[in-house]
């Protein structure tokens, strides 16, 4: 069991490295382990089927369990000390029932935003 939250990203993913970057650059590293499942050797450690971690966000709390969607984030960003009343927000059951359901709208445009991403990032360089 780890004294920190663990983050499972998609480091393939524009939209992904974007959301990632704004949430270190907040917490600066001292509250989150960043784990990178895109590449092809990262199954090895990853605690559920690699295809799951990339399909939706998922977090691993302090206490082991793992979480996806809308909790997720919620549980990240209350790492960012001015953020902390996300998680009781987002463990709230209404609150959660409506934040997961903007996420699964979300899961469903994901495909575009991400090619848009894609986009802008090669158009940067």
């Amino acid at each position: 069991m780890s004294s920190r939250l663990t983050v499972f990203y998609d480091g393939a993913c524009p939209l992904c490295i974007r959301e990632i970057g704004a949430l270190r650059s907040l917490e600066k590293g001292r509250h989150i382990d960043y784990l990178d499942v895109s590449p092809p050797g990262a199954a090895e450690f990853c605690p559920v089927p690699q295809e799951q971690l990339l399909a939706r966000f998922t977090v691993r709390r302090k206490d082991g369990e793992l979480v996806d969607g809308a909790q997720a984030f919620t549980e990240a960003w209350s790492q960012v000390p001015w953020l902390v009343w996300l998680r009781p927000v987002g463990r709230f059951p209404p609150a959660h029932w409506l934040l997961d359901l903007v996420y699964a709208g979300f899961l469903k445009i994901r495909p575009r935003l991400q090619r848009f991403a894609g986009r802008i990032a090669q158009e940067k360089r």
